[in-house]
């Protein structure tokens, strides 16, 4: 008998505020008494809303039965900026420019994007939540330009498109003139993901699949083939096993000293009143990541994703126990605070009214872990700051590998290494922290 016993439990620092300005939930379904699945998923993120997805149509007459431990759209994935970018994105990297076969990574990434959007379509899920409107990578420095100018030129190598925007195009797009230019690339779509993981989850559950929030699986327990996962009001049996926690992989005991657990930390404005809208100008939806990796994404919705706001996102920090401080939370809030006015000074001082951390997982080698963990316990985890798309493929894949079918996407995911060690603590900490913070000095524009 295999017995693995969770030794944390997610903790969040601040509100998921994509999910704060969406309309209330219904009231949460607890997982009780004694159940009986053929696949059980362990969280409701992308991943795991991936896997159960895959799931009903590679075994339609299974019963499938998902745990969260939380409010879906509570935990990272309502946490995020909502960027599902189709592109090398490799977030370690000076320019996005990675070392891996990129053309590989973009098929992946829009095979993503497809499975996304024929959930859309088939669950009904609001297509403001979803939108293929591309994204601008923002310079405001000579280095950010050559960032840009590099990044573009790999795409040209790749066969890819991209737009060269002027100080003025940029200014019409955001109302900003912190940006001397930018680089926009049009496939990436853009989420409200707290919106677009509710609507998923609804979906499921029209489908059949059992959804339970708040029933955090604490053990699990291996008899012969099938597994039993425990929650604190319910235990759950099942052939198959999909844990889908990120970084909390590490919790159940699995790769110890090979997950870097990274904060990073957001703002969100009230809803900008009209006088307000009319001092900013700029058009009503957009997307800036930072030309250097380690800068100061913006977004600005609109009423039909939740109010007319715009979102500060920053800051980085390493912290192994899995929380976040409110020391990081005071100090992100504060530098973010002063982006925002750096950026549009013309609503300087304007108080965010949302603050919050959201969890990310690495591994020093920028691979996920996606594979058979114990024989019928499989992972979709590890997903180096690109949950939205590599989440979703990760989901994917271990659905795929559990019902025993192979695809590009699960051939990718079972071929990849496994997590490189990581630096003794508290060594790892001191000196991962200094380098994010010497980046972030450096990227202080940006």
């Amino acid at each position: 008998m295999t017995s693995i016993h969770a030794r944390r439990l997610p903790i969040h620092q601040g509100p998921a505020a994509w999910n704060k300005i969406l309309p209330p939930q219904p009231a949460p379904v607890l997982a009780t008494g004694t159940q009986k699945a053929d696949f059980a998923v362990v969280g409701a993120g992308f991943a795991g809303l991936a896997a159960a997805r895959r799931l009903t149509q590679l075994a339609p007459n299974a019963r499938i039965v998902v745990l969260d431990a939380g409010r879906i759209g509570e935990a990272a994935s309502g946490r995020n900026s909502g960027f599902m970018i189709d592109l090398p994105h490799e977030l370690t990297s000076e320019d996005y420019v990675g070392a891996g076969d990129d053309r590989s990574i973009i098929a992946l990434n829009r095979m993503a994007q497809s499975f996304a959007a024929d959930a859309v379509e088939d669950y009904g899920i609001d297509q403001n939540f979803f939108e293929r409107s591309g994204k601008v990578n923002g310079a405001a420095s000579a280095a950010a330009e050559q960032h840009n100018e590099s990044y573009a030129a790999h795409l040209r190598t790749l066969g890819e498109n991209s737009t060269a925007m002027d100080a003025q195009q940029m200014a019409a797009l955001t109302g900003s003139r912190h940006y001397v230019s930018g680089l926009y690339t049009p496939g990436t779509v853009m989420l409200q993901p707290a919106g677009f993981v509710r609507g998923m989850a609804k979906g499921l559950a029209r489908a059949g699949v059992m959804i339970h929030e708040n029933s955090a699986v604490t053990d699990m327990s291996q008899y012969g083939d099938s597994w039993t996962l425990t929650t604190a009001h319910a235990q759950v049996q099942a052939g198959k096993v999909v844990l889908s926690v990120n970084g909390h992989l590490e919790s159940f005991g699995f790769e110890p000293q090979s997950l870097m657990q990274l904060f990073l930390f957001a703002t969100m404005t009230p809803e900008l009143t009209s006088d307000q809208l009319r001092v900013l100008g700029g058009e009503c939806r957009w997307a800036i990541t930072p030309s250097d990796p380690m800068g100061t994404t913006m977004r600005r919705l609109d009423t039909a994703q939740g109010g007319n706001r715009i979102v500060t996102r920053t800051c980085a920090v390493l912290r192994a126990g899995m929380k976040a401080t409110q020391a990081d939370i005071a100090r992100a809030s504060k530098v973010m605070q002063g982006k925002f006015n750096q950026r549009f000074p013309q609503l300087s001082g304007l108080k965010m009214e949302h603050t919050w951390a959201g969890h990310l997982c690495l591994s020093r080698n920028n691979v996920s872990v996606t594979r058979e963990l114990e024989r019928n316990l499989f992972s979709a985890c590890v997903q180096n700051g690109l949950g939205t798309a590599r989440g979703t493929l990760t989901g994917i894949a271990a659905a795929e590998m559990a019902c025993g079918v192979a695809s590009d996407i699960s051939t990718h995911f079972s071929r990849e290494a496994r997590p490189k060690r990581l630096p003794p603590q508290p060594f790892q900490a001191w000196g991962g922290n200094a380098y994010l913070r010497w980046k972030e000095n450096r990227a202080r524009n940006e």
